[in-house]
C-alpha cells in the first residue's frame, strides 16, 4: 500500500497533470470518462431499485443500499487499481495521471473562462449559452449581471466539488477514497434531488455528499481567502464575509466558497434564483456588497481560482516535505 509521503506526492502529480493536460476530447471520444462509468453504474442502481409503487420508507432503504453499493465498487476498484498500478515503476506519476482524471481545474477554470468569452464574442445571447453548461437555472431568465454571478458561483461551488474535494480525499485515502468521492458526488448530482422521483430515493446519497464535503468545502473557502489581494480584495473581509455568511446559504458547504468569493471580489452573490424546479428564496451573501456582476468579475473569479489551486498545491508540497 502507500505511505503517506507517496500519497501526497500523487496528489501533486495529480494537480500538475491536471494543469497540463485537463480532459483531452480526443480520448475521452474514444475511451469512456471513469464519470460515464460511475454514471451508468448509478442509472442502473436507480433504474431497479427506485420503484414508483413502493412507499417513501422502502424507496429510502433502496437508496440507501443502492449507495452502499455504489461506494464499495468505487472504492474496490481503486483499491485494485493502485494495487495493481503500484508495482510498476514510475507508479506514484502513473497513479497521478490515472487520479488528475478525476479532478476538474483545468476544465472548471475553461467552461468558466468560455461565459466571459461569450460576453466579448456575442454578447448576452453567447454568454447565456455558454453560462447554461454550468448550471442549473434557466439562463433566459438572467442579464448581464445574472450570467456573470452565475459563472462565478459556478466557479467557487466547483472548485470545492471539482478539485479541494476530490484531492482531499486522494490525500487521506489514496485512489480507493477518490473513486468513491467522486461516485458520492456524482450520484449526488444524478439523484440527489428533491423531485417526486428522488426525495426519498436520493436522500442517502445527498446525506452522504453533504458529510464527505463538509471539510474540503471549509478548505475552499480558507484558499479562495487567501487568494483575495490578486482580485484587489481583502484577505481579512474574505475571511468575515465568509464565516459570517456562509452558514445563510441552503446548503451545509457551497455557502463556504460561495462566501469566500464574494468577500474577496466585493460584489453579493446567491441571493434569489429560478431553477427548473422553481425560484428559490435565498439570503445574498455579502448582502452590503453590490449585486451588479460584470465579465470583468468573471476574470477576477478566474484569477482567485488559479491562485487558490496554486495554495493547494504548496500546501500539499509543504506536507509531503514536513511528513
Amino acid at each position: 500500500m502507500l505511505i503517506w509521503d507517496d500519497t501526497l506526492l500523487m496528489v501533486i502529480a495529480a494537480l500538475i497533470f491536471d494543469a497540463l493536460i485537463g480532459d483531452p476530447d480526443w480520448l475521452w471520444r474514444r475511451v469512456a470518462h471513469p464519470v460515464v462509468w460511475i454514471g451508468a453504474l448509478i442509472g442502473w442502481l436507480d433504474g431497479s431499485l427506485n420503484r414508483e409503487h413502493w412507499s417513501p420508507a422502502w424507496r429510502k432503504l433502496a437508496g440507501i443500499f443502492a449507495v452502499i453499493v455504489l461506494v464499495a465498487v468505487a472504492a474496490g476498484t481503486g483499491f485494485l487499481l493502485q494495487k495493481l498500478l503500484w508495482q510498476t515503476e514510475g507508479s506514484v506519476f502513473v497513479l497521478g495521471l490515472l487520479a488528475s482524471t478525476l479532478i476538474a481545474q483545468r476544465s472548471l477554470y475553461q467552461h468558466v473562462a468560455k461565459v466571459r468569452a461569450g460576453f466579448a464574442s456575442g454578447g448576452l445571447v453567447a454568454a447565456r449559452r455558454a453560462v447554461a453548461m454550468i448550471v442549473g437555472r434557466d439562463p433566459e431568465q438572467l442579464d448581464e449581471a445574472g450570467v456573470s454571478r452565475a459563472a462565478i458561483e459556478s466557479c467557487a461551488e466547483n472548485f470545492s466539488d471539482g478539485v479541494v474535494a476530490p484531492l482531499f480525499w486522494l490525500a487521506l485515502l489514496g485512489l480507493p477514497g477518490l473513486f468513491a468521492y467522486k461516485a458520492i458526488n456524482t450520484a449526488d448530482s444524478m439523484i440527489g434531488h428533491r423531485s417526486a422521483r428522488y426525495y426519498a430515493f436520493g436522500w442517502a446519497a445527498a446525506r452522504l455528499d453533504d458529510l464527505v464535503n463538509l471539510a474540503p468545502a471549509r478548505l475552499s473557502g480558507v484558499l479562495i481567502a487567501l487568494a483575495a489581494p490578486l482580485a484587489n480584495g481583502s484577505v481579512g473581509t474574505a475571511f468575515k464575509v465568509m464565516l459570517r455568511d456562509a452558514p445563510k446559504h441552503r446548503s451545509p458547504n457551497a455557502g463556504w466558497p460561495e462566501a469566500a468569493m464574494a468577500g474577496a471580489l466585493g460584489i453579493a452573490l446567491a441571493g434569489p434564483r429560478r431553477y427548473a424546479e422553481g425560484l428559490v428564496e435565498d439570503p445574498f451573501l455579502n448582502a452590503e456588497a453590490p449585486d451588479h456582476a460584470t465579465p470583468h468579475d468573471i476574470g477576477r473569479a478566474l484569477r482567485l481560482m488559479a491562485a487558490a489551486c496554486g495554495f493547494e498545491a504548496v500546501l500539499y508540497a509543504a506536507l509531503a516535505l514536513l511528513l
